[in-house]
């Protein structure tokens, strides 16, 4: 597993399960996120934010010992825990990596297939981040490359993120469609939405 040195911080939606850190993947159904993401097998696949891995381990078995998956986040302590479940589970596949959504993603130009930002982007203030994350993101997708969100809808709710931090899909494709992305596709799962961008 791969590691950088970034300094630890982070923001992800709920608190996750037997104290592993924040983590969103049990506020909707986790399938239909996974049936929405479009996976093949052999694809190479980044977690942006990936918090304890989830996404990253479940993705890892369905893309195959052929497919990559790099989750990427800022804290050490839940890529750890991620590492952790990939060993547990015999995923070879997994590779985890220490650095900042909002900087330089390192990974080559064109390198990756799908990229994943669950419940990550509201952490930051799109308006002033937006631009150099989704442009990141689109040097390192492959020509034919998506990139997909996930995040709690922009209405009042007794979980997740407080309203004035919440991203709606209006707000997201203002920033990534001037950038050269074209919705593909816009899944509604009742507290949150997944939307799902391809490079063109």
């Amino acid at each position: 597993m791969n590691k950088g040195n970034k300094a630890e911080t982070g923001c992800r939606g709920g608190h996750g399960k037997h104290g592993r850190g924040p983590s969103s993947y049990w506020m909707q159904d986790p399938e239909k996120v996974l049936i929405g993401l479009g996976l093949m097998k052999g694809m190479t696949f980044l977690d942006l934010g990936c918090g304890p891995g989830d996404y990253s381990v479940q993705v890892a078995g369905i893309i195959g010992p052929r497919g990559v998956v790099y989750g990427l986040d800022l804290n050490a302590d839940r890529l750890r825990v991620l590492e952790s479940q990939a060993l547990e589970k015999g995923l070879q596949n997994i590779r985890t990596v220490q650095g900042d959504m909002l900087g330089e993603l390192p990974f080559e130009d064109g390198s990756i297939d799908l990229c994943l930002m669950s419940t990550s982007l509201h952490c930051m203030d799109i308006k002033e981040h937006g631009v150099g994350i989704f442009s990141e993101i689109r040097r390192i997708l492959s020509p034919s490359g998506q990139v997909a969100v996930l995040e709690c809808k922009k209405e009042k709710s007794d979980s997740g993120p407080p309203l004035h931090m919440r991203i709606s899909d209006k707000d997201i494709k203002a920033v990534a469609e001037p950038l050269g992305f074209r919705q593909v596709l816009y899944a509604d799962f009742g507290f949150n939405y997944l939307i799902r961008f391809k490079k063109i």
